[in-house]
């Protein structure tokens, strides 16, 4: 579902991606560690069709993100940094209004299904202005799952959420699609996913199944391979 081939993102001087090759199955659930800039978010962007790579291939169930941006938005749903929630509308107000933009059949019904998936129906009727960080982003999950896309690019999504939202995160992606996440929390995405990978000095330093691969093997190896992409960089420097 998910293609990358020798991707390259360079800004201005600065090279943050140099040559990134990794692929997601159908149905495969991934989840991506790495230091802060390490590019884990540019990768993000460039597969959610906001950022344009600066060489290589990347495509989307055969789909190229560059030539093909607006077929590929439809089989994606993105969790980014950002909520992209409107904060003076109400938590359904923001979905209703997503749910129109994405032709979702049913809207109505959706969102208060989606509302009580993400424990936010009590609050559906007040702003978004007034959540906390945990309930904003929980309602960014929702928003990304409206249209039941096959695909999820999430960013970090257990950020901001308590220590009982982010252990029911599991519970809040659904069923089982194709995912690719981010995060920081090496139990977490160990406990989630199929598959883990590195992304340190601009590529795919390491992969492995999560079968049998323990969370202080893991962290062995994000130790060390952190450690290395720090000093190259402080040797670059």
């Amino acid at each position: 579902m998910i293609s990358i081939q020798h991707l390259q993102k360079r800004f201005s001087y600065t090279w943050v991606l140099r040559d990134v090759n990794l692929e997601v199955g159908a149905g495969e659930f991934v989840a991506l560690f790495g230091p802060n800039g390490a590019g884990k978010t540019t990768l993000l962007r460039i597969l959610a069709t906001l950022g344009t790579p600066s060489g290589g291939r990347v495509s989307v169930n055969g789909l190229d993100v560059q030539r093909d941006a607006a077929r590929v938005r439809r089989l994606i749903g993105y969790v980014a940094h950002q909520p992209m929630l409107y904060p003076d509308l109400s938590a359904s107000e923001n979905l209703l209004f997503f749910a129109r933009l994405y032709d979702v059949a049913n809207a109505r019904a959706r969102v208060d299904a989606l509302l009580h998936q993400v424990n936010l129906f009590s609050r559906c009727d007040d702003t978004v202005r007034t959540f906390s960080r945990g309930m904003t982003q929980r309602l960014a999950i929702a928003r990304a799952l409206l249209p039941d896309p096959p695909i999820l690019l999430l960013d970090e999504p257990d950020d901001g959420l308590d220590p009982q939202a982010a252990e029911q995160l599991s519970s809040y992606l659904g069923e089982t699609r194709t995912t690719l996440m981010s995060t920081h929390s090496l139990a977490r995405g160990l406990a989630l996913a199929d598959r883990v990978a590195l992304l340190a000095r601009g590529s795919i330093t390491y992969e492995s199944s999560t079968r049998n691969l323990s969370v202080g093997e893991l962290e062995a190896h994000y130790r060390a391979h952190s450690l290395s992409a720090e000093r190259e960089r402080l040797v670059a420097a």
